[in-house]
C-alpha cells in the first residue's frame, strides 16, 4: 500500500510539469486538468511521508479549493440539484457538526469546575481578539462589504473541534481545550449575531434573531444529537424509555409536518416569531429522533463512531469546493489580500491567546492551549451562515480561504509545541479520538 501512495506522489510530480509546461504556452486545456492531478496526488501521496501524514486533510482542502476554481461550473450544479441552495448547505453543515460532536461527551462539561479561570480567559480572549482583529484586517486591506462582512463573521464564530486535535498534538491541556470548545459552541447563538450586529451591520444586513436560530440549527442541534447519543451509552433504563417515548412522539411530529400539518401552522400562527419558534422546535425534536436512531446504529455497527469524523472532513472538503465555485470571480480578484489577511488573523490569535493567557496568570500549557482556541474558527459555521443568507460566494469565501491556512498553521505550532513540551499534570487527560491526529511516534 505504501508504494501505491509513493506512486501518487509521482504522479504528482509529473502532473506538476505538465501543469508548468500548460501555464507557459496559455493552454488550459493541459493546465487545468493538470492542476487538479498534482494536488489529488500530492493528498493521496502524502500518505507515504511520516512527517506530513498530519497535513493530509488540509491537503484535500487545498484540493477541494483547486478544483472549484478551475472547474467552478463543476460544483454549482449537478443535474437538476444545486449545490449551492441553502438547505442543502445546511444539511451538510449538519453533518460535519455531528460528525464532529460524536466526538465530544457529556463528561466533557465536569472539567468546568477545576478550569473555570482558563475557560473565562479563552472566551473572552476568542470572542474579542478574532472579531477586533477582523474588522481591523477590513479597514487596512479595504475589502468590499460582503467579504469585509465574511471576515468579521468568521472572527465571531466560535472554535471547533480542530482546536482540540491541535492541543492534542501539542501535548497541552486537553481537558481546558475540550471545556473552551464545549462552552464557545454554546455562546456562540448569542455573542456571533451579536458580534457581526455591532461590527458589521454597516456592511450587511444582519437580523438578530434569524441569525440565532439559524447557528441554533447549525451547531446546537447536531451537536444536541450526538450528546444525547452519548447520554444513552450509561443511561439508566428508565433514562432509556423516557428518551424512547419523546423519540417516538418527536418522529409523530416530523412526519405530520410533510402531510400537511406546517401548511396548516403557516395558515393559524399569525405571529412570524411564534412560526420561526415552532421551526427551532421543529428542529430539536429531529435532534432528539437521529440521535435516537444514531444510537440504534451504533450498537449494531459499532464502528460507526469512528466513520463520522470523516463524513465531517468530506463534508468540510464539500462546501469548501462550493463556496470556492461560487466565489471564483471574487476569489480570483481579490485571493492573494484573502490569504495575507488569514495569516494575520490566525497569527494574532495565537499571539494574544498565548500572550494575554500569561499575562492573567495561565501556565504555559493552559496558554498554548488558548492560543489554539482562540487562533482556529469554526469555518463550518460561518460557511452554514453564509450560505443560510445566499451569500456562499462573497460572506462565505473568506472561510474557505481561512480554514485551509488554520489547519496548515494549527499543525506546524503543533509539532513546534510538541518538541519542546512542558510537563504539568494537565497533560495526563485523556486525548479525544481524531482521525487528523497523527499516532504517537
Amino acid at each position: 500500500m505504501n508504494r501505491l501512495f509513493q506512486l501518487c506522489l509521482l504522479v504528482a510530480g509529473l502532473a506538476g510539469v505538465v501543469l508548468l509546461i500548460g501555464i507557459s504556452q496559455h493552454n488550459a486545456a493541459l493546465w487545468q486538468p493538470a492542476a487538479v492531478v498534482a494536488v489529488v496526488g500530492l493528498a493521496l501521496g502524502l500518505k507515504a511521508v511520516p512527517l506530513l501524514r498530519s497535513y493530509q486533510y488540509t491537503a484535500w482542502i487545498i484540493v477541494a479549493v483547486v478544483a472549484g476554481l478551475v472547474y467552478p461550473g463543476a460544483f454549482k450544479q449537478w443535474g437538476g440539484v444545486d449545490l449551492r441552495h441553502k438547505w442543502l448547505i445546511l444539511a451538510v453543515v449538519q453533518l460535519v457538526m455531528f460528525g464532529m460532536g460524536i466526538q465530544m461527551s457529556i463528561r466533557d462539561f465536569s472539567g468546568l469546575g477545576s478550569t473555570g479561570k482558563g475557560v473565562l480567559i479563552g472566551l473572552l480572549c476568542h470572542f474579542s481578539v478574532m472579531p477586533l482583529m477582523g474588522l481591523l484586517l477590513t479597514r487596512v486591506f479595504h475589502f468590499e462589504p460582503e467579504i469585509a462582512a465574511g471576515i468579521i463573521l468568521i472572527g465571531s464564530c466560535s472554535s471547533g473541534l480542530a482546536s482540540n486535535v491541535m492541543v492534542y498534538l501539542a501535548r497541552a491541556n486537553m481537558v481546558l481545550s475540550v471545556v473552551v470548545t464545549a462552552m464557545a459552541t454554546l455562546a456562540a447563538p448569542f455573542l456571533t449575531p451579536l458580534l457581526l450586529k455591532l461590527l458589521a451591520g454597516t456592511l450587511i444586513e444582519v437580523k438578530f434573531v434569524s441569525m440565532m436560530m439559524e447557528i441554533i440549527k447549525i451547531v446546537l442541534v447536531p451537536i444536541m444529537a450526538a450528546l444525547l447519543h452519548d447520554y444513552l451509552k450509561t443511561a439508566p433504563p428508565q433514562g432509556r424509555r423516557v428518551v424512547g417515548l419523546l423519540a417516538g412522539a418527536g418522529a409523530l411530529w416530523l412526519v405530520a409536518l410533510p402531510l400537511g400539518l406546517w401548511a396548516f401552522l403557516e395558515r393559524r400562527v399569525s405571529s412570524p416569531e411564534l412560526l420561526q419558534a415552532l421551526e427551532i422546535l421543529s428542529f430539536l425534536v429531529a435532534a432528539v429522533v437521529v440521535g435516537v436512531l444514531y444510537h440504534q446504529a451504533a450498537k449494531k455497527l459499532p464502528r460507526i463512531d469512528a466513520v463520522m469524523p470523516y463524513l465531517s472532513m468530506f463534508g468540510i472538503i464539500y462546501f469548501t469546493a462550493v463556496t470556492t465555485a461560487a466565489g471564483h470571480d471574487n476569489l480570483l480578484r481579490v485571493g492573494f489580500l484573502l490569504f495575507l489577511a488569514s495569516v494575520l488573523h490566525n497569527a494574532a490569535g495565537y499571539f494574544f491567546g498565548y500572550w494575554l493567557s500569561r499575562l492573567f496568570g495561565l501556565d504555559v500549557n493552559s496558554a498554548r492551549t488558548v492560543a489554539f482556541e482562540v487562533g482556529l474558527q469554526n469555518g463550518g459555521m460561518a460557511s452554514g451562515l453564509a450560505g443560510s443568507m445566499g451569500k456562499l460566494g462573497t460572506v462565505g469565501l473568506p472561510a474557505a480561504v481561512f480554514s485551509p491556512w488554520m489547519n496548515i498553521s494549527g499543525s506546524i505550532l503543533a509539532n513546534y509545541w510538541r518538541k519542546r513540551p512542558v510537563m504539568t499534570p494537565s497533560l495526563t487527560a485523556a486525548p479525544i479520538y481524531s482521525p487528523l491526529a497523527v499516532p504517537e511516534a
